[in-house]
């Protein structure tokens, strides 16, 4: 040892390497255990079972570390009711709706794979395709059209059942089935909505294409300019790791306000693993018992489920007909002559019309015209079919599908 206490400069090496060998040695006693316990009890050896006794921390943090990945991988698994039990626990839902007071929705993306558009967290989700290292395909959410699930919480609305809707879907699909958007709150922004923060009030901007085309996190200048003050437009998309300060469409006084207010809160197809990080929106401050009662609709597990008073596994779609049912109201259709982004669309300025690439909501007018070209080919016997099939059927009472024209 050198003088003063300290190790000289070969005692740390033989130090570092004693360590590092005690290190691998660790390693490969772990990886010993690990063999030995994929092994069923009765075919492990007289050596196995003593050097399973001889190591017994690594034997419980390798327990422990497999009860986790069970524990993670049953939570990613899609549970789904028994059909009567679906329906018992969809009369219950209805006895909660016709009572509450003041009914609040909370909407994630598990409402809007029915049209098309992919969810997060589910077995074909964007973020679970990523972790597997697989590629994910591009969706032309143009085509999408607002589901039997957006359509039944517009009736619902309509039918003053349900006060606000909290979403942190950017589909506009629910502006788009008729809800009005002062009883929406679209945490996580619109795609169709472009703003200018330059003037007061915020000056908005629906358009009928995805605006989002240039932007990205903390990135989100569009390219086009307010018709009002000439400053740049921004989109309205709060990405992972942002903070959402507009003031609308993300409308956060108005779902501070329904949550505080609310004695009921139904969730509809949200892993709410990111609602669950807002406290404003679950009264935590209020004691349990003053809490509003929490609905949870989902196939898979939800951090919410053991505060829940009752969780439904069961498509969106599929839980929705049969609350309607019980209710006794009618689904409406989806009509897209009726869409509202047509008549809140305001068109693009001089100049703009080069400013994206992105396919527009395709207005009712031009299917018609499309609709009765496919007609003009077809059999005069297959006319009348065709013409009853139209382009909104999607979301009708009683399950009916989408009809298209061949």
């Amino acid at each position: 040892m050198a003088a003063g206490g300290s190790l000289s400069r070969a005692e740390r090496k033989a130090a570092a390497r004693a360590e590092i060998l005690q290190q691998e040695e660790q390693r490969d006693r772990r990886r010993q255990v690990s063999r030995v316990l994929r092994k069923p009890a009765g075919e492990r050896s007289p050596e196995e079972s003593l050097l399973l006794g001889e190591c017994e921390d690594i034997v419980r943090e390798l327990e422990r570390r497999r009860m986790k990945r069970e524990g993670l991988r049953r939570r990613q698994e899609e549970v789904c009711d028994e059909p009567e039990e679906l329906k018992r626990k969809v009369i219950e839902l209805a006895a909660a709706v016709r009572s509450a007071k003041h009914l609040v929705i909370y909407t994630g993306a598990g409402i809007s794979t029915a049209a098309s558009i992919p969810d997060y967290r589910g077995p074909n989700g964007v973020w679970t395709l990523l972790q597997k290292g697989r590629s994910i395909r591009a969706t032309d959410l143009s085509e999408a059209e607002p589901t039997l699930t957006h359509m039944s919480i517009a009736c619902l609305h309509k039918h003053n059942l349900v006060q606000h809707v909290v979403s942190q879907n950017c589909d506009g699909l629910h502006l788009r089935s008729g809800l009005p958007q002062a009883a929406i709150s679209e945490l996580h922004g619109n795609m169709y909505i472009e703003v200018c923060t330059f003037c007061t009030p915020n000056r908005e901007y629906v358009r009928m294409f995805d605006v989002t085309e240039r932007t990205a996190l903390h990135r989100h200048h569009t390219g086009r300019m307010c018709h009002k003050c000439g400053a740049q437009l921004r989109d309205t998309i709060v990405h992972f790791g942002e903070k959402g300060t507009l003031r609308e469409p993300l409308n956060w006084e108005a779902a501070t306000e329904a949550a505080s207010k609310a004695d009921v809160i139904l969730c509809l197809g949200s892993s709410l693993k990111v609602l669950k990080k807002y406290p404003r929106l679950w009264c935590m401050s209020k004691p349990p018992s003053r809490r509003p009662k929490l609905y949870i609709v989902n196939l898979q597990w939800t951090p919410k489920d053991d505060l829940a008073a009752l969780k439904l596994h069961g498509k969106c779609d599929d839980v929705m007909r049969l609350l309607m049912e019980e209710l006794g109201l009618e689904i409406p259709c989806y009509d897209r002559t009726k869409d509202p982004i047509f008549s809140l669309a305001i068109p693009l300025g001089p100049g703009e019309e080069g400013s994206h690439s992105r396919r527009p909501v395709a207005p009712p007018w031009s299917l018609e015209e499309a609709q009765m070209q496919e007609q003009q080919r077809e059999p005069a016997s297959q006319l009348s079919l065709s013409l009853s099939g139209g382009w909104f059927g999607r979301g009708c009472a009683k399950g009916s599908k989408k009809k298209k024209v061949n």
